[in-house]
């Protein structure tokens, strides 16, 4: 099978995080994977094309009609039996290039675009224009890929799109790339950090954006400061439009706050923390959880739909939750954490089995390949 993947850019995101993950399980099972970024970061390409994937393109961002053309001059150099599609300029530019040159399509949806949250951080003219041009297109594509359950039925409302023309299969690690942690791996993880063995440390990851919620963060972590003084924490990830507002806050605490910006050693960080905090209030299937997951990080995370699929409920989770947005019900969550609490383990264990059953790169790829199929097929 031959695979051209459109995408907005290859900008270290989660979409293209987990695309960046995909490449050598789908050529070893037989996919040519040809990848088309539309934008101009392409900082994961050469990790993509050494992977064994083709980079085309190069050219800077432009205008939607550039980008169909752009597409269509793909599909004519690549010959592709299918176009799969991932965010919202190459949904538009690749359905319609597809629909042009006769291809099935199908839509990878990795998020809740036209959500609540979502319509209190975007002008409602702007959010409504680009529904309206989604809805347009959107029969273009024969089938979707959701990253969560509740992503799937977010698109089914928002885009009227049948459930039976969508399939779930979440995101996916490689297990060698995140090792469950040791002992022995933590004390070498903090020691290349330059951790002192005492120091309790807090990790977060995400784009600095407002719908990460690490402004409920920041508002829990005075409390924390008061009774840790010594707690470090870590924001792992690029700049975004909460960045000002967020370092502005931290400076209240200079020693106790640190950026890190995009990190590629997100295992390391993982390994060296004392807890994971995701204090997020929209996504699609958090990346970052499946990978604190797999190393046995202790997560604190808001219970956002999403969240809740990852690490269950009652006698069946993997972690805790507290209350998206509510900074006392958070804090206290990571006071409690940091009491090296002997249920943490016991979490954390259970994380790494639920993480090796359905989590797996491997497994992740083998149901992708049967959605292309089917695509292809239909």
């Amino acid at each position: 099978m031959r695979l051209l993947y459109v995408i907005d850019s290859l900008a270290p995101g989660g979409a293209e995080i987990s695309l960046r993950e995909m490449p050598p399980l789908l050529v070893h099972r037989g996919v040519e994977l040809h990848v088309l970024p539309l934008g101009a970061d392409h900082t994961l390409a050469s990790a993509i094309a050494d992977a064994g994937a083709t980079i085309h393109g190069g050219e800077p961002a432009g205008s939607r009609l550039s980008n169909i053309r752009r597409v269509l001059k793909a599909i004519h150099d690549v010959g592709p039996d299918l176009v799969h599609t991932t965010l919202f300029e190459s949904d538009i530019a690749g359905r319609i290039a597809a629909r042009v040159a006769g291809l099935p399509a199908s839509t990878s949806v990795v998020g809740d675009t036209y959500g609540d949250v979502r319509r209190s951080e975007v002008s409602p003219m702007r959010l409504g224009a680009a529904l309206a041009l989604d809805k347009l297109t959107v029969g273009r594509s024969t089938r979707f890929h959701a990253v969560s359950v509740s992503i799937s039925r977010a698109i089914s409302v928002s885009l009227g799109v049948p459930s039976d023309r969508i399939e779930v299969v979440p995101r996916g690690r490689n297990p060698d790339s995140f090792p469950f942690r040791s002992i022995e791996s933590r004390t070498a993880a903090r020691a290349q950090l330059g951790l002192p063995p005492g120091r309790d440390v807090i990790l977060t990851v995400g784009r600095l954006d407002p719908a990460k919620g690490f402004n409920t963060l920041f508002e829990a972590f005075p409390r924390i400061v008061e009774r840790h003084p010594n707690v470090l924490l870590i924001l792992a990830g690029a700049d975004g439009s909460a960045s000002a507002t967020l370092r502005a806050a931290a400076r209240a605490w200079p020693a106790n706050v640190s950026f890190l910006g995009h990190r590629t050693d997100i295992p390391r960080l993982l390994t060296a923390a004392d807890v994971f905090c995701f204090p997020s209030q929209r996504e699609g299937s958090p990346g970052a959880l499946i990978e604190a997951l797999a190393v046995g990080c202790p997560i604190i995370a808001s219970d956002i739909p999403p969240v809740l699929e990852i690490l269950g409920e009652g006698a069946q989770r993997v972690g805790t939750m507290t209350s998206a947005g509510n900074a006392s019900n958070l804090g206290d969550a990571l006071l409690w954490s940091l009491t090296g609490d002997s249920s943490l383990h016991s979490l954390a264990l259970k994380g790494r089995a639920k993480f090796e059953t359905l989590y797996t790169i491997g497994a992740v790829a083998d149901r992708m390949i049967g959605f292309f199929h089917r695509v292809a097929g239909d």
